[in-house]
């Protein structure tokens, strides 16, 4: 019996009105005419040995119980096969009415994102959070532009630190190829080992900087934008709600309609209040977001000022100073290995 609703179900053609019910058919079966057109090319709910078809299948996917014959086990086998059979069922009616349920509020929401789209539907607004929120999407794109350039920097120096390092052997080794120069290329051989250890230090700094602001960008500010995403479509989610309760308030008022109507309230508080929870949990990160923003850049900013002062006035023990200060470990001595960002 439900094989043969669902094959109606499948290829019935359905006229659907502004409020989403149907013209000639009873109101009792409404909800489930909404979403035919949905179902149609929805999901395939069969994932079982026992049905072979979809919606529309026939019933050549179903094994005959009767099929299956045995001497002296005719009756046992029979009864193993409606009981598969009667799983099978109810597996499927459990698919149908969470298939049922995700293409009513799909369709919900869809009419209502067109509706906003072309100025026909309303949406709830709130002016500070979604201000508050725009700023955080145009500040995570600068910070995004200053981790660009200051990785771009660090690759450029990394390059200049390791000529000098190369530089400074040939020196070193001409020094002792070349008597008569031997001072002159002596004391070059010294000057570049010293800007090759003093560049490897600020590479420790900027590294240090770069790991910071890539962790502040691309996990704290990423992890309350998905927080943002989320409560934008429940959001939408809520105004679909909303707006159809209004449709189905301005309806008759009949027995059928009052059920509908006390059906999309218990909705619409269930969407109000996760509109509600969500928009509550932004506010929060939001501002726990700006706080943590301020006390890492305060560190960083001052690191990096610290640490190419320090390097670009030759002064090499506040260089060294500045990174124990903020508890910056160089990598071991004598390591050619590329750093991280470099590998990437």
């Amino acid at each position: 019996m439900t094989d043969s609703v669902m094959s109606k179900a499948a290829t019935m053609e359905i006229p659907i009105n502004s409020n989403g019910d149907t013209g000639a058919l009873a109101e009792d079966d409404s909800l489930e005419q909404d979403l035919q057109q949905v179902m149609v090319s929805g999901p395939n709910l069969n994932e079982t040995s026992i049905v072979s078809g979809g919606y529309g299948g026939t019933a050549e996917g179903i094994i005959p119980t009767g099929s299956i014959k045995g001497p002296n086990m005719q009756h046992s086998t029979s009864s193993s096969s409606m009981t598969a059979e009667e799983a099978t069922r109810g597996v499927a009616v459990e698919k149908y009415e969470a298939v049922k349920k995700w293409g009513l509020n799909t369709y919900k929401c869809t009419k209502q994102m067109i509706s906003e789209r072309f100025g026909r539907g309303s949406r709830t607004v709130d002016l500070e959070l979604e201000a508050q929120i725009e700023v955080l999407r145009d500040t995570k794109r600068k910070y995004e532009n200053v981790l660009r350039l200051a990785k771009a920097l660090t690759n450029h120096f990394y390059n200049m630190v390791q000529t000098q390092h190369a530089l400074g052997d040939t020196f070193a080794d001409l020094s002792q190829k070349s008597p008569e120069l031997r001072d002159e290329f002596g004391y070059n051989a010294e000057t570049q080992k010293l800007l090759c250890k003093n560049g490897e230090t600020l590479l420790g700094a900027i590294n240090f900087f770069v790991s910071s602001i890539n962790t502040l960008v691309n996990k704290t500010m990423e992890d309350t934008l998905m927080t943002i995403r989320m409560y934008e479509n429940a959001r939408l989610e809520f105004d679909a709600y909303r707006s159809d309760l209004e449709e189905l308030s301005l309806g008759p008022r009949d027995a059928v309609t009052m059920a509908r109507i006390d059906a999309a309230q218990e909705q619409y508080q269930v969407q109000k209040e996760k509109y509600e929870r969500l928009r509550s949990d932004v506010i929060i990160k939001l501002k726990f977001l700006e706080e943590n923003k301020v006390k890492v850049m305060h560190k960083q900013l001052l690191l990096f000022h610290n640490a190419i002062s320090a390097y670009f006035a030759g002064n090499q023990q506040q260089l060294e100073q500045t990174l124990k200060q903020f508890n910056i470990k160089l990598r071991p001595p004598g390591a050619d290995k590329p750093s991280w960002l470099e590998e990437q």
